[in-house]
């Protein structure tokens, strides 16, 4: 045989050896175990297991672009990379003071003969907690610029899971949880797309990320992403024959995905799994994926805890607008027209709410319904609606400034823009100088209604874009953010740390605004989906949980026990929480608003005792820079016993436990607010069983004994 044989035999032996290789890689515990090849007809193919147990079998991967040949088979690989990053960092604020950052890496390159050699990434990330995957597109002339028509990534399943789902949607994420099969989502998806305002439902079988499923074989299984930006979020195509889910991302006005330009990559897709539930709510993969922190000066960045002109609006009490008229523009003499009677944000209203804050040591006052514009502001396409920058005539900026200033509270602005985001973006510059002229730190910002630009949606390519713009541009005025409807959250609060929460979910407020409320195990569900991917601002601390008393809305109700309002502070994390209910109602049940006073929002350590999807979650938390540690457990609608050990105190020392429980006859339908409060002392050997009522819940607060 010549030479010139053997080297072209040689040659397509090792183009087949590579085109068909298979790479495989273990999770740094040796837990996780990721395979990834290519099929016969060139496509990416990849599958999870979790201790032999298969998590996703062969699943495709790829993208199909508009006006030009898909990213999506015809492939070859020319390299295989790896590599292990085992690190920590120290976040500005959290559930730990310190995250480590541990996994194995696969990059893959691959390229397509046929389409001129064009070239493409795929970039793998396996932690002991799961699996993170992107798409990266290296700088060339043949891919420059490219339109997503859609991306196709899979998640193969092994078999009918159990999942929490809502509804896949481009414009609203405030949709209750249900709970059933895959093969069950058929029949159950008009039940669970219920109407909501400026909805826009996926039309085939699909659901929101993150997605939480539980296995017949003790799987926990979440998908979700991390790192989204200047990209459309991803919602799930479901197969409820195949077991296949599918990327479904939001489209724009045009009905495109994204307009990509390289050098770029693709957001992570992301896989958490365990056969523990508690493991799940420990993760940190979604924050490991995310860059680091954008900012070198942190320090005017602080987690808060308030109060607000908010929750009496959704009791009936007072209104967000000033006067009947609702033919009003920007440049409306308000003092001409004549007053309703019933707003809310007035100077004198808004000074009790400060006294309230200075006396019980909150650190800041929302105030929403302050600014002209309020009197026909959504649901309408209206372009000018607000301007940010000049109040009602009953609100005195600067009076309020300096009163809020020699009390050492903070007023919190609230920039709702009725979804005219161009008209807000216009505006943003002189909205935040006017903030850091009246003292203001701290913004709500709110999306109510139909985006304009007409067309686009919440979660569009065009709309991530803005979200992070907004923040980016408040950490220049040293302004932290809170973002309703907005979309969910992705761990972006790791690289810009100004962006305390968002809300991206069904809140407290629908409580009020629907008959049904929220389910007893509604918030047994959003730590293992929403929470996921960041802080939540859940609006907790409603005590008087009967709605209906105040006579405006019937039938309405809290559907927790108090002791569980009080439970949540310790559940649904966030560094941004609030004291939602009025201060007549805090004066009500003095004992049981201690604790919300004390529970600190900022945290060194956080340890998830037991939890189950949907029906419990028991959490333990050490207060930042002190020895004193909280509890807090909830349940869905069953009643049940916490087992809690205290082996994660200190060995040597003795705590005061004051235990804020629900009664032995609570019941969140029946009897909500029967509570008691007990204390006791503990070591780190004690244990004990806590009853948690139907709805209920338990809080609870540890102290050092002084010695």
């Amino acid at each position: 045989m010549n030479t010139l044989l053997r080297t072209i035999i040689y040659l397509c032996l090792f183009a087949f050896e590579v085109a068909y290789a298979q790479e495989v890689i273990n999770s740094p515990n040796g837990n996780l175990q990721l395979r990834f090849e290519l099929s016969d007809k060139g496509e990416p193919v990849y599958q999870l297991s979790y201790k032999d147990k298969k998590v996703i079998i062969p699943s495709r991967l790829g993208l199909e672009l508009h006006k030009s040949p898909a990213l999506m088979e015809g492939f070859k690989q020319l390299s295989a990379e790896t590599a292990l990053v085992d690190t920590v960092w120290y976040p500005v604020w959290g559930q730990e003071s310190q995250i480590r950052d541990n996994y194995r890496e696969l990059m893959i390159l691959l390229s397509q003969p046929k389409v001129k050699n064009r070239q493409m990434r795929l970039r793998f990330r396996l932690f002991d907690d799961g699996l993170g995957f992107r798409y990266e597109f290296p700088k060339q002339d043949i891919l420059s610029h490219f339109v997503i028509r859609e991306e196709r990534s899979e998640f193969a399943l092994t078999d009918d899971h159990r999942m929490y789902w809502i509804p896949g949607d481009y414009d609203t994420n405030e949709y209750p949880y249900t709970f059933c099969r895959i093969s069950e989502m058929d029949s159950l998806q008009s039940e669970a797309t219920i109407f909501i305002q400026d909805q826009w439902p996926i039309k085939n079988l699909s659901t929101q990320t993150p997605l939480m499923m539980k296995t017949d074989n003790g799987l926990y299984i979440n998908i979700h992403e991390a790192a989204l930006a200047d990209y459309p979020a991803m919602c799930l195509d479901v197969d409820s024959r195949t077991k296949v889910l599918r990327s479904h991302l939001v489209p724009d006005a045009a009905g495109n995905k994204g307009y990509m330009q390289t050098e770029c990559s693709t957001p992570w897709r992301t896989i958490v799994v365990s056969d523990k539930a508690t493991d799940i709510l420990a993760s940190r993969l979604i924050l490991n994926l995310n860059e680091p922190c954008a900012y070198e000066d942190v320090s005017w960045i602080k987690p808060i805890k308030y109060i607000g002109v908010w929750w009496e609006y959704f009791l009936g009490l007072s209104k967000w607008s000033y006067t009947t008229s609702n033919n009003v523009r920007l440049d409306t003499d308000y003092s001409k027209l004549k007053p309703h009677g019933m707003h809310g944000a007035t100077t004198d209203n808004v000074k009790k709410y400060i006294d309230f804050a200075a006396e019980h040591g909150f650190d800041a006052v929302l105030v929403e319904g302050w600014n002209i514009g309020w009197e026909r502001y959504s649901f309408i396409w209206k372009n000018d609606n607000f301007d940010y920058v000049t109040p009602y005539p009953d609100f005195d900026v600067q009076a309020l400034r300096d009163y809020a200033a020699s009390k050492g509270v903070k007023i919190m602005m609230h920039h709702e823009t009725a979804s005219s985001v161009a008209n807000y973006e216009r505006r943003l510059d002189k909205a935040f100088q006017f903030m850091v002229e009246n003292g203001y730190n701290s913004v709500k910002t709110g999306y109510v209604g139909a985006i304009v630009p007409r067309g686009e949606h919440h979660d569009s390519q065009w709309m991530v874009g803005h979200y992070e713009y907004v923040v980016r541009k408040a950490a220049e005025y040293k302004i932290m953010v809170n973002s309703h409807e907005a979309v969910r959250p992705t761990g972006l609060c790791r690289t810009y740390p100004n962006w305390l929460a968002q809300e991206s979910a069904r809140g407290t407020e629908f409580e009020s605004i629907s008959e049904n409320g929220n389910h007893p195990s509604h918030t047994c569900i959003l730590p293992f989906t929403r929470l996921m991917g960041g802080p939540m601002d859940y609006t907790p601390g409603i005590l008087e949980t009967d709605i209906s008393s105040f006579g405006k809305k019937k039938n309405r109700r809290v559907h927790t026990t108090l002791a569980k309002q009080l439970a949540l502070y310790m559940v649904m994390y966030t560094p941004l929480q609030m004291a939602a209910d009025i201060p007549e109602n805090y004066m009500k049940y003095k004992d049981a608003f201690q604790f919300i006073k004390e529970v600190p929002v900022d945290w060194e350590r956080s340890l998830y005792l037991e939890a189950e999807p949907g029906e419990y979650i028991t959490v333990a938390r050490k207060a930042k820079a002190k020895d004193a540690w909280f509890v807090g457990g909830i349940t869905g609608e069953n009643s049940r016993i916490a087992m809690i050990s205290f082996d994660f105190l200190s060995p040597s020392q003795k705590y005061i436990a004051t235990i804020y429980a629900d009664g032995s006859d609570a019941h969140w339908d029946t009897n909500p607010k029967a509570y008691k409060i007990t204390t006791r002392m503990v070591t780190s050997k004690t244990k004990i069983q806590q009853y948690l009522a139907p709805g209920g819940g338990f809080a609870m607060s540890l102290k050092p004994v002084k010695r």
